[in-house]
């Protein structure tokens, strides 16, 4: 199962118009998507605005990939449970947020070959058609790194 999540905060219709649009294309029925209060409905995509913390976990763990905004929750859980993720930043000048700083978590998480980024709706389609060639039945490779999630956890406690 793909896994998508925009958060709680706010719509973002970009990353969840692009891989409806691609789950259509594909055929997938396994994507399950988080949307938030968006306007947009997805119709290739099973969805819901918003999952309390038991549902979004127990998605987390279900996923085989999870696919998300740049937002260090998301990035996290995908993390912690040793699950791939793909992001895709929200952009300050396209008013997605109030300034580029996913575009920067974004950059340094991919840097430190953390998780696959997406920075427009093209690199998304072929991230996720990259991800479609993965065999869902093999194991997924452990990507939690105990250190670096309790390095991360620490500064944003702060």
């Amino acid at each position: 199962m793909i896994f998508v999540t925009v958060g709680a905060q706010m719509a973002f219709d970009r990353l969840v118009r692009t891989v409806d649009a691609w789950s259509g294309r594909r055929g997938r029925a396994d994507v399950f998507a988080q949307i938030g209060p968006s306007h947009y409905r997805p119709r290739h995509v099973a969805w819901t605005p918003f999952l309390e913390p038991p549902e979004f976990a127990a998605k987390v763990r279900a996923a085989h990939v999870i696919v998300a905004h740049a937002g260090m929750g998301s990035i996290l859980s995908a993390l912690t449970a040793g699950k791939p993720i793909l992001v895709m930043p929200r952009r300050g000048e396209l008013r997605e947020t109030r300034n580029d700083h996913q575009v920067a978590t974004a950059r340094r998480f991919a840097e430190l070959g953390r998780v696959r980024v997406a920075m427009d709706e093209d690199e998304l389609m072929h991230q996720l058609d990259q991800l479609d060639r993965l065999d869902p039945t093999e194991p997924i490779a452990d990507h939690a790194d105990p250190k670096l999630i309790d390095t991360l956890r620490a500064f944003f406690a702060d």
